[in-house]
């Protein structure tokens, strides 16, 4: 007789968190082993092409670490979903490259960092995204970032910006939404 499992976690992270991951799996029984005292498997996030497991957390958009602009024109002002994409995409590039930031980046999922980027950017920017990111405390932890680096950030995505054609008033709105992370970025 074959048996069935289901798989429940993602289903009721979904409901619990309010996320749209209310996927339920089924899957064949495997047979079952006595439970190891030697390492506990934690639950993992179901996995996107691409990018690497994390373990399960909690899934809001108050983990994008600022409030969302009203209105729309901060979406416009950056050109859209298309422009954000644009300005993510260069960022990273930047980032890998900038030998000021580089080291920071250097284990980074850079497929994970320019998705969540591109959602928390949207978010804050009042687009109406969904940020499916971890809270800034955790996404920093053991980066060990300190603030010439955080600084070099900031820089980076500036040039970003400016190379997507974003006025200068419309970047320092945003980047005064982004600066009190600083508080929890920066470690040393």
């Amino acid at each position: 007789m074959k048996r069935y499992i289901i798989v429940l976690a993602p289903a009721i992270a979904g409901l619990v968190f309010g996320t749209g991951l209310g996927a339920i799996v089924v899957k064949p029984a495997q047979a079952q082993s006595a439970p190891s005292s030697e390492a506990t498997v934690k639950p993992q996030m179901p996995a996107i092409p691409g990018e690497e497991t994390v373990e399960v957390y909690a899934q809001r958009n108050d983990n994008a670490g600022a409030a969302p602009f009203t209105g729309p024109e901060m979406m416009k002002a950056f050109h859209g979903t298309e422009g954000i994409d644009r300005i993510v995409d260069r960022l990273v590039d930047r980032v890998r490259l900038d030998t000021r930031t580089s080291e920071v980046f250097h284990a980074a999922d850079f497929v994970r960092l320019r998705r969540t980027l591109k959602e928390q950017f949207c978010y804050i920017l009042g687009g109406g995204c969904v940020y499916s990111g971890r809270d800034m405390v955790s996404v920093h932890k053991g980066y060990g970032v300190a603030t010439v680096e955080f600084n070099a950030l900031v820089e980076d995505l500036q040039d970003a910006m400016t190379a997507e054609g974003v006025a200068f008033g419309a970047q320092n709105r945003l980047l005064a939404k982004l600066a009190p992370m600083k508080r929890v970025v920066v470690v040393r």
